[in-house]
């Protein structure tokens, strides 16, 4: 009799089964706690460093490793090792040629593939992380850049800098890169893109300080500032992101998440 009466009721008064077809198609809001945490803890240890280069800008902590870094792998003027290709991508790409990538681009094609989601979520971590964790810390820290130390055979920056050593501005432009990028793709197509990424941050922390505009801390740290500060971006959009997934990227169609153990 119970089977009868459930199966004689009118559809909006049936119990619906998750993922079944009464369920809503709206995206949930679920968001990712794991993104929360670690994008705290990382923002957590890039504040306590700052506050440690503040005590004592000359000499913070890690100027012993700053200064064997220095030593290692700075290069100086005419010897070449700053201009060949590799390292002008990396100094490229923290300046007007890379700003036109990730501010331009990148979200006006987010947008013509029915993006906006995303592509207001990586203007967001692009400008919240250039002026946030960028600017505005190296103004309130002023920590100095590596001067030229002609005795030691040590040189200052190869490249025209501004003020501020501290954090480095084209490292902060790689970690939100790094992490931007993998927000906008479904964890199955991730893997790729961490190698990329993962390979373009590394090597952003070797081009700042083989052309000595920036201690070895100040580009480990920028990276870890800007990644750290778009994993907090990424939770906030979250469920928005999710709403995105299943739209055309490169002109394909991606699975969403929810539907990929479905297949």
């Amino acid at each position: 009799m119970a089977d009868a009466a459930a199966a004689s009721a009118p559809p909006s008064a049936r119990p619906t089964v998750a993922g079944g077809p009464g369920t809503s198609a709206a995206p949930t809001r679920h968001r990712p706690r794991g993104l929360l945490i670690a994008g705290v803890a990382g923002l957590a240890l890039f504040v306590l460093f700052a506050f440690a280069v503040v005590a004592d800008v000359e000499h913070p902590l890690t100027q012993p490793l700053d200064d064997a870094w220095r030593s290692a792998f700075g290069s100086g003027p005419g010897v070449g090792q700053a201009s060949w290709a590799v390292p002008m991508f990396f100094q490229y790409l923290g300046e007007l040629p890379g700003a036109v990538l990730t501010i331009l681009l990148i979200p006006a094609w987010l947008f013509i593939v029915g993006r906006w989601r995303s592509a207001l979520f990586f203007l967001s971590a692009e400008f919240g992380g250039s002026l946030v964790v960028s600017q505005l810390t190296k103004n309130l820290v002023d920590r100095p850049r590596p001067a030229e130390d002609l005795a030691n055979g040590l040189f200052g920056p190869l490249f025209s800098v501004d003020h501020g050593s501290f954090p480095s501005g084209h490292a902060v432009s790689a970690g939100i890169l790094l992490v931007a990028v993998a927000a906008l793709l479904p964890a199955a197509k991730r893997n790729v893109w961490w190698s990329v990424g993962g390979a373009i941050a590394v090597g952003m922390i070797w081009q700042r300080t083989l052309i000595n505009a920036h201690w070895f801390s100040d580009a480990v740290f920028g990276i870890v500032g800007g990644a750290s500060a778009t994993l907090v971006l990424w939770w906030a959009f979250a469920p928005l992101l999710r709403a995105d997934y299943g739209k055309p990227l490169f002109r394909r169609r991606i699975t969403s998440p929810a539907h990929e153990g479905a297949s």
